[in-house]
């Protein structure tokens, strides 16, 4: 199937786990478009500085310094960055500030001739005309157990909350907040881990269980799991207040 990725240009996670999927679809579906929307952990468009001042006081200045030398090494130094990983495999990449759901992101994508589109990380809510574009639909990747743990960052709260177990789910978008039915799900142990470790595994799994998504979709008649609404929990962006009660319940971030 013709694939166009609808992602963020997160500096930090994705590029370790993308070419994990370019690897496992290799010579069965091609990835025919990146919509490459700015990093917005916060689920919203906001400026660089504002994005920065507001890390500060929710994550403490331990935090905000390790991530702001990251983002400086993966800016100026580091080869693998999300735009660089798309050039070099000659797959066509859109940049842009202006909405996914917007006439000309819209226009964009389809000029691409997708089957299906796929979402990793994606900060926005799709719209119908979004969701209804390519014949095989949309897929998102969350990675948590759904229908637990919608929302914003789910390995957060899975470690706020102490929880033994987390997972990755591959669903259809629909216009509500991870709501769609499921096409694959995965179960992982937590054990003994930080938050970066944690993201960095389900990311990982999520690249499989992308890859797995899509040959399902392929099929006539693809079988899902109901993401069943009566058993949803949903978590919205942490607090300071948050904060402090994930280390004071002894969980780390790195």
């Amino acid at each position: 199937m013709r694939v166009v990725i609808i992602t963020q240009d997160d500096p930090f996670y994705l590029p370790n786990a993308i070419p994990k999927l370019f690897e496992m679809i290799k010579g069965k579906h091609e990835i025919v478009g990146c919509f490459l929307l700015s990093a917005s952990p916060f689920g919203k468009k906001e400026s660089l500085i504002l994005k920065s001042i507001k890390t500060f006081k929710i994550f403490g200045l331990h935090f905000f310094l390790r991530y702001l030398c990251l983002y400086v090494w993966r800016k100026i130094f580091s080869r693998q960055t999300m735009q660089k990983l798309f050039k070099e495999r000659d797959i066509p990449i859109l940049k842009s500030e202006i909405s996914i759901n917007a006439s000309q992101s819209l226009d964009w994508i389809l000029a691409q001739k997708p089957d299906i589109l796929v979402s990793i990380a994606g900060n926005e809510i799709f719209k119908n005309q979004l969701i209804k574009l390519a014949p095989k639909g949309c897929l998102n990747l969350h990675t948590a157990a759904l229908p637990k743990y919608r929302g914003l960052m789910p390995s957060f709260w899975v470690l706020h909350n102490g929880e033994s177990q987390t997972g990755i789910s591959v669903f259809c978008v629909d216009e509500g907040i991870d709501s769609g039915p499921i096409v694959v799900q995965k179960f992982i142990e937590v054990g003994d881990t930080t938050l970066e470790r944690l993201i960095q595994k389900t990311k990982l799994a999520g690249m499989e269980a992308i890859a797995e998504a899509l040959d399902v979709m392929m099929r006539a008649n693809p079988k899902l799991i109901e993401n069943n609404n009566s058993k949803a929990s949903y978590f919205s962006f942490p607090t300071a207040n948050d904060v402090r009660a994930f280390r004071r319940s002894g969980a780390q971030f790195f």
